[in-house]
């Protein structure tokens, strides 16, 4: 693969710890469990892996602690085909999440340790300036502190990368036009584009609205992710939204936004129009739901082609 269609990814790599049980422990009280799950997660990971699964030359920016779930990180993006550049940090921890499901209503409480990701800074840009100034596409989220997040795009966004940037989790505080401007692409869902933008978001028309909102705050191209009614691309030059591309029963969504941002990524950078690049995360996410877990769900490039195959023959 050519230099100019490297990925690079600045993110979180956290370990998934998932504990099933009936209700929930009172404080001081010990119960059984009925289950317990334990894999890889963080968006910019889950990205990663999805983007090198369909092909993409991708790399990972982050920080691991130097402990098991390190060695499961690394483990993870080698199978995928992940290029690390992740720094081990011996006196901290690998991220994890506590993850509790209750059995029957299937709803969950979430305790998230970052560790040493917590400390990504603006050091880890400068080490990797060159990595990221000779990719074709950056990304990133908001796991990391935001002034790496916006210090990586700045460092893109003045060498002619493509930036994406994906607002996940939705902001706890208002990202200001400065740190927009510097976003050819944003890829928001529903909650994170009212977050942003103040609007509501349930149908494609509030979606356009929105993102309407979102070219006004400076952002290059609105990409609004909308679950099973698709994703709107919505730019100067365009306005078009693409339907979902279902490849199966729906299983579990984790993970589908990750699904998506990797396919959107790979679509750049092989220079892919946009409309083709959206279709392309579409059909990612598609077969992603189809299975459960998230960076385990990730689907091969052989099995996206057939699907944006099949999509083409119908349409």
């Amino acid at each position: 693969m050519s230099q100019n269609q490297m990925i690079t990814i600045l993110g979180v790599f956290v370990a998934d710890t998932t504990y099933r049980a009936d209700r929930s422990p009172r404080m001081g009280e010990t119960i059984l469990g009925n289950s317990f799950a334990l894999g890889p997660g963080g968006k910019g990971s889950n990205q990663a892996v999805a983007a090198a699964r369909i092909g993409g030359d991708v790399t990972m920016i982050t920080r691991l602690g130097n402990d098991a779930f390190a060695d499961m990180a690394e483990q993870v993006w080698k199978d995928a085909g992940v290029k690390s550049a992740a720094r081990r940090d011996p006196s901290n921890y690998t991220g994890a999440a506590y993850i509790f499901v209750e059995e029957a209503s299937g709803d969950n409480a979430i305790i998230i340790c970052p560790g040493a990701a917590g400390d990504i800074g603006t050091s880890d840009i400068d080490e990797n300036a060159t990595l990221i100034s000779s990719s074709k596409v950056f990304v990133t989220q908001l796991e990391q502190p935001l002034a790496a997040a916006e210090y990586g795009l700045r460092l893109a966004h003045s060498a002619g990368v493509i930036t994406i940037l994906n607002p996940a989790p939705a902001p706890q505080q208002p990202l200001t036009k400065s740190i927009l401007s510097l976003c050819r692409f944003i890829t928001p869902n529903e909650t994170e584009t009212q977050e942003l933008t103040g609007l509501p978001v349930e149908t494609v028309g509030d979606a356009r609205k929105a993102a309407d909102e979102l070219l006004g705050m400076g952002v290059g191209t609105a990409v609004i992710t909308l679950g099973g009614q698709g994703a709107l691309l919505h730019s100067t030059e365009q306005s078009v939204h693409v339907p979902a591309m279902a490849a199966g029963e729906v299983v579990e969504t984790t993970g589908a936004g990750d699904a998506f941002n990797g396919g959107l990524a790979v679509g750049l950078a092989k220079g892919l129009a946009p409309i083709d690049a959206v279709k392309l995360g579409c059909a990612t996410a598609g077969i992603s739901v189809t299975r459960p877990g998230a960076a385990a769900s990730m689907p091969s490039h052989q099995e996206v082609e057939a699907l944006l195959q099949a999509h083409h023959q119908v349409g």
